[in-house]
């Protein structure tokens, strides 16, 4: 029985990678110029209340920036701020989102869910809404987290990941993840998609791979949420991956 389960495993596992697979974007030049490192920005935090958006949040008001936290349940936010805004809202709900939008130089998207078992389009259509939002109010820049595993990090999460976790439980949601990249790439914001290995909920060690040459066909590779954070603030700043995808690990 198990050989039977590994012969059907094996070959759609495979066949889910490649319909993951995607060329990796070209980086490309930004159209504005107004982010000068050490100025404080007006930064709209999707999925706040996520393990990421927890971090995006409280390292944002770290560095003085003024933050907008995007959330469903204000309650379960739970950090008080001068320099911060807390925005109730739904991700799938354009009115909401587009009244948080206003008047923010950049959006840090953490979006994520867990329902896992099933097909849906959180994820996507949460993102065509972000995107909506964005070019009707003129917000130039944004840093969206997704996975290693998808686009051209396909099969770089290790072995386990590829032919176990990812065909058996993660389907549906890297296939939804894939979809809200896809239009990213498509649209003419000035975008840096982040694609970290599996997540921890370690401390930060504020030294971690970045790059096209990051992950492994072999082993897993992880990174904390708070390095995560730490990297995709850097990228309100720093043009050195617009339009592009960079992995991320240690």
């Amino acid at each position: 029985m198990f050989r039977i389960f590994l012969l059907v495993l094996i070959p759609y596992a495979l066949v889910l990678s490649v319909l993951l697979w995607r060329r990796a974007p070209a980086r490309r030049d930004g159209k504005t110029a107004a982010r000068e490192s050490g100025n404080p920005l007006r930064v709209l935090v999707i999925g706040a209340t996520g393990g990421s958006g927890r971090q995006l949040v409280q390292q944002a008001l770290t560095l003085g920036h003024q933050v907008t936290a995007f959330v469903r349940d204000p309650a379960r936010l739970q950090i008080e701020h001068a320099n911060l805004r807390v925005a109730k809202g739904d991700v799938l709900d354009y009115t909401s989102v587009e009244s948080a939008m206003r008047g923010q130089n950049a959006v840090l998207s953490a979006l994520g869910h867990r329902r896992f078992f099933y097909p849906n389009r959180i994820q996507s259509d949460g993102m065509r809404n972000i995107l909506r939002a964005m070019k009707a109010c003129d917000v130039p820049r944004l840093v969206c987290e997704t996975a290693l595993g998808i686009g051209s990090g396909v099969g770089r999460l290790g072995l386990p990941h590829t032919f176990f976790i990812l065909p058996l439980i993660l389907p549906f949601y890297m296939w939804d993840k894939l979809r809200q990249e896809d239009l990213i790439t498509a649209s003419d914001r000035d975008w840096v998609i982040v694609r970290p290995g599996v997540l921890t909920n370690g401390a930060a060690r504020g030294s971690y791979r970045h790059g096209p040459e990051v992950g492994s066909y072999l082993w897993p590779v992880r990174i904390s949420r708070a390095d995560v954070a730490d990297f995709m603030l850097k990228q309100l700043v720093d043009d050195s991956y617009l339009g592009a995808a960079p992995r991320l690990g240690w």
